[in-house]
């Protein structure tokens, strides 16, 4: 994950896209900043999986702040915090389709041996271990519930 943000920053700097540097500096702070919280509290040091939680919350709070600024009829500012949202989205791992999560949920009820409703915790534990933040949960519990009932 870090050396993306780092071959896209310097992607941004030849190319003169302040906004793509300014944007990517942030994200490289906050990544800093979090590997910087772990150390002090002895934890491991995050991985690149680890890392798509903290750009999905980057993500909803210039969200938030573009709904704000629209409420406050500043379409201008509120579509740079787009803007910027959507820059750090192209970081994010690409989202997985319908059909390659029914397979993942269909690999795990087979592995696990699990054969009703009862089993879906497991199956859904199994799946998280997995697949990490590959996979969207909400669908996959769906999808789970479906293939165990």
């Amino acid at each position: 994950m870090r050396e993306e943000i780092a071959d896209a920053l310097q992607a941004a700097t030849v190319n003169g896209d302040k906004r793509r540097i300014a944007t990517l500096r942030l994200v490289a702070a906050a990544l800093k900043d979090k590997e910087a919280a772990c150390r002090e509290a002895g934890k491991p040091l995050p991985g690149g999986g680890d890392m798509t939680p903290l750009l999905q919350c980057m993500i909803r709070h210039r969200e938030e702040a573009a709904f704000a600024l629209e409420g406050q009829g500043r379409r201008e500012e509120a579509g740079a915090e787009r803007a910027v949202a959507e820059m750090v989205r192209e970081l994010l791992p690409a989202p997985v389709s319908v059909g390659e999560i029914e397979a993942a949920c269909r690999q795990i009820v087979s592995d696990t041996g699990s054969k009703g409703l009862r089993d879906v915790g497991r199956c859904m534990n199994a799946l998280k271990e997995r697949y990490q933040d590959k996979l969207n949960m909400i669908e996959a519990g769906s999808v789970m519930r479906a293939l165990l009932s």
